[in-house]
């Protein structure tokens, strides 16, 4: 890196320049049913190079990647001719990030743990759920990761941060006297708890075999829908998304500061924090791409829009005074709803859609379900083969948000959302 450095100084075709720097070491494991078939370790760092040209009253860039094989000659015909694309690019004129320096750990229990001994301790974790009659964990494979990102500009920015995360993709499978039937299970963390992996894949465990008996109902029908995680985070995103400082400066955000979402319903008010940092998620950072410092911001209260988010470069033609920088994690309040009252009506509970559909100027939402659970009062029935469709604005003016809260990727809030009066067809 500091030769590089050197290089862009000694280069007068450019006015500024950025050097990001990511170390990745992994060990993982590789198991075919229970059988360790393989165990690999890696140890990579990409590094890559934006060099920035003021020219005819804008700013230009254009990023390259450097490899360990290059030479000094390959390196400064890189810069050149990076510097030769950024002035065919035409933004208008900001600031890079200013001066800060930074080296930190983000928050993990697993840092002092051996990759080894840890990596058996969540193989272990992972295969003790698998113990359902007629289930088998099919192929599993544990990834242990140890991030370390760097980025250094031309201002005075070096910033290094560390993290540790682990990745676990497992093949539940069920097989019955017709038809074998599997799921894909994607977990991911930051924090050692094995009580919660092996809960996490017995969950899987049981819906697997769920999906090999469940049946189609009877429909259409006007029934609630409860979400879980994976799908409030992508509503709660969406609306997130809408608030960034590029939609809003692109004039391409339908909702501005003071609107109300929710148009004053009486389900429970939306408050959507954007943050850098959620303990769990392997999301986590300090500062962005650009270096800049994050800054939680909170950008829904009680279903008003208050704030925008994101980059320094956007917020700077907004005036922001200070931008939050591209937050990564989302963080909604918890709401009123507890688990018993859930039960007051029917509802069918999502476990596996094909993606949960959002689309905020068509004021929809909605899914093919390809497993949930309908409750029709008295009992859960697994079921398959529908879908379901709602007006947006509808749903956030009555919708429900449980009172208990998990982590899930970049999202920390309710563990589950109640959409009332939905078609299912």
């Amino acid at each position: 890196m500091s030769d590089i450095k050197a290089l862009l100084a000694r280069n007068t075709n450019v006015d500024g320049w950025r050097i990001t720097e990511k170390a990745t070491v992994s060990y993982e494991l590789f198991f075919v049913h229970k059988n360790l078939e393989t165990v690999r370790a890696t140890d990579t760092v990409d590094t890559s190079v934006t060099v920035y040209v003021d020219h005819d009253g804008k700013k230009g860039d254009s990023t390259f990647s450097v490899y360990r094989s290059m030479s000094e000659a390959d390196i400064n015909k890189k810069i050149e001719t990076a510097a030769g694309r950024a002035r065919l690019v035409f933004n208008e004129p900001y600031d890079l990030p200013g001066a800060g320096t930074l080296d930190a750990q983000l928050p993990t229990n697993m840092r002092d743990e051996d990759p080894k001994a840890l990596a058996r301790k969540i193989a272990d974790a992972v295969f003790a759920a698998d113990t359902l009659a007629g289930g088998s964990i099919n192929a599993c494979e544990i990834f242990l990761y140890r991030d370390t990102l760097r980025v250094i500009n031309s201002r005075g920015v070096d910033k290094t941060q560390r993290l540790w995360r682990v990745m676990i993709e497992a093949i539940p499978t069920f097989t019955t006297e017709k038809e074998s039937v599997e799921l894909y299970e994607d977990y991911r963390f930051t924090q050692f708890d094995p009580e919660k992996i092996t809960a996490e894949i017995a969950s899987r465990m049981a819906e697997v075999r769920d999906r090999a008996l469940a049946v189609k109902p009877q429909t259409p029908m006007t029934v609630n829908v409860l979400l879980r995680p994976r799908e409030i985070r992508r509503l709660a995103w969406e609306l997130a998304d809408d608030l960034g400082y590029g939609a809003v400066y692109a004039h391409a955000n339908l909702h501005k500061q003071g609107d109300d979402l929710q148009e004053n319903g009486d389900g429970d008010k939306l408050t959507v924090t954007l943050r850098g940092v959620v303990n769990g998620s392997e999301r986590s950072a300090y500062f962005d791409d650009d270096g800049t410092a994050l800054r939680d911001t909170r950008v829904i209260r009680d279903g008003i829009v208050e704030n925008y988010y994101g980059s320094s470069r956007f917020g700077q033609y907004l005036k922001i005074p200070e931008p939050s920088g591209v937050l990564p994690c989302l963080s909604l309040a918890a709401g009123t709803l507890k688990a018993e009252e859930i039960k007051k009506a029917p509802y069918i509970e999502c476990v596996s859609l094909s993606g949960l559909q959002v689309e905020m100027y068509s004021d929809y939402i909605g899914g093919e379900i390809r497993l949930a659970y309908y409750f029709d009062g008295e009992k859960k029935i697994p079921v398959t083969g529908i879908s379901m469709s709602a007006r947006l604005s509808e749903v956030l003016k009555h919708l429900l948000l449980s009172d208990q809260v998990c982590v899930d990727g970049a999202y920390e809030g309710p563990d589950k959302l109640l959409l009332k009066d939905v078609a299912v067809l």
